[in-house]
């Protein structure tokens, strides 16, 4: 097969990568695990042995380090019409409110399954943490992740405004995040109004953060104004308090519509300050700066190229599924990634045009396998039925799923519609 150069251990003894990035190898397996690695004499152009069948593109599991499995598939049933962050702040308030444990847990297990198949091999989800939900929520999720243990790695993200770490009520409830290994989260910045007082409020998580070991994943400048105030925040904080957290903010939308020189010296204080960002297109494109009776010519979003320029790790996340937020997704990597590479101009041909969905993801959720393979490394394998980048982006791949070296069977997605039975002759 065909494997991205940067997917392969740096320290093996392969050929330059050709001109898509890719080298061809053929890997031995055992008991689940890589073996060894060995070059193809032939296949650098995407022929197969003796000029045979053209090889396939495979890539390592990827990484969805953005979403929200409380709510997926609920669009339907409290939709967004108009498809606005006012729209979406309704629709989700009227579906929170008869969100119970059984409906989370459902529809948590359908978004992992479809993860599994389509080849996820991790998820962070953030979880409405301030209502009468948050606890029916946060126990379904949490025996989904004890149960999904070993197959798909979730990590879970309190969410709510970031004040609520200043209260005792919001200590006490981050100690038992932290006690069952989640994170701490919360929303800086829209769809709440900027005040004064968030300084202090977000300082309080930090070191309420910092005190309980525990890692930080705010929802930060999602919108078209203030542009990167959010992101500024956190840096100027983290520098000056001299504060050390795993800290992730994502979105950072705004940021996007800064001019080259601010933009560039904004992302040289989050590299300082050890900032992680992860960018998400599909629900930011969708939401923000839209006008019903024009095409916005200035789209936000993170600006994930700047941001890597100046040393920021930068992963990109499907975020909503198919709810009020966004009508789309399915929790499929290759999905989001054929999408992104249009809407962001990334290469996956380029190491930082393909790590937002492997490497760089990896290290922000700090997993413990970085998605290069290497001799020990995991036998997982997503093996695409495209042989090139250009043909992954002309048409939908179908595809096939290795996990301990035993293949998945084909997502279901992929079989006929029945919707077309009646469609012949």
């Amino acid at each position: 097969m065909r494997l991205p150069r940067s997917l392969l251990d740096p320290l093996a003894r392969l050929p330059a990568a050709d001109d898509q990035g890719l080298v061809a190898v053929q890997l031995e397996q055992a008991d689940g695990r890589i073996r060894a690695i060995h070059t193809l004499a032939a296949g650098c152009g995407g022929e197969g042995l003796d000029g045979g069948a053209p090889l396939p593109l495979a890539l390592t599991p990827l990484v969805e380090p953005h979403a929200h499995l409380d709510k997926a598939f609920s669009g339907e049933a409290f939709p967004n019409p108009e498809g606005t962050m006012a729209g979406a702040m309704a629709a989700n308030g009227l579906e929170a409110a008869e969100r119970r444990g059984d409906g989370v847990r459902r529809r948590g297990e359908q978004a992992l399954e479809r993860a599994w198949c389509y080849g996820l091999r991790a998820i962070r989800s953030h979880i409405d943490s301030l209502g009468p939900w948050a606890t029916p929520s946060w126990e379904a999720l949490l025996e989904l992740r004890d149960r999904w243990r070993g197959r798909v790695e979730l990590q879970l993200v309190a969410l709510v405004p970031v004040g609520h770490w200043r209260t005792p009520e919001g200590e006490a409830f981050a100690a038992w995040v932290a006690g069952h290994g989640g994170l701490l989260g919360g929303v800086l910045g829209a769809p709440f109004r900027s005040t004064p007082a968030d300084r202090a409020a977000l300082l309080a998580l930090l070191r309420l953060a910092e005190r309980l070991g525990c890692g930080v994943d705010l929802h930060v400048d999602e919108s078209a104004e203030e542009h990167g105030r959010g992101v500024a925040l956190v840096s100027d904080l983290l520098l000056r308090h001299r504060i050390v957290v795993p800290l992730t903010c994502s979105h950072a939308s705004s940021m996007g519509l800064l001019a080259d020189g601010p933009c560039r010296r904004l992302a040289e204080a989050m590299a300082a300050a050890a900032v992680g960002v992860v960018a998400l297109p599909t629900t930011n494109l969708w939401l923000l700066g839209k006008h019903q009776r024009r095409t916005p010519s200035l789209r936000p979003q993170a600006p994930i190229r700047q941001l890597q320029e100046a040393g920021v790790t930068v992963a990109v996340g499907g975020d909503n599924v198919q709810d009020p937020w966004f009508p789309g997704g399915d929790f499929d990597p290759i999905a989001l990634l054929r999408f992104s590479l249009a809407a962001s101009h990334l290469v996956p041909w380029r190491r930082l045009g393909l790590s937002p969905f492997s490497t760089a993801a990896s290290q922000l959720l700090g997993l413990d396998w970085d998605g290069v393979l290497r001799q020990g490394s995991p036998a997982d394998l997503l093996v695409l039925g495209a042989s090139s980048w250009g043909e992954l982006l002309a048409r939908p791949p179908r595809r096939r799923v290795l996990r301990a070296g035993r293949w998945l069977e084909p997502p279901p997605c992929e079989e006929p519609s029945p919707l077309l039975a009646a469609c012949h002759g």
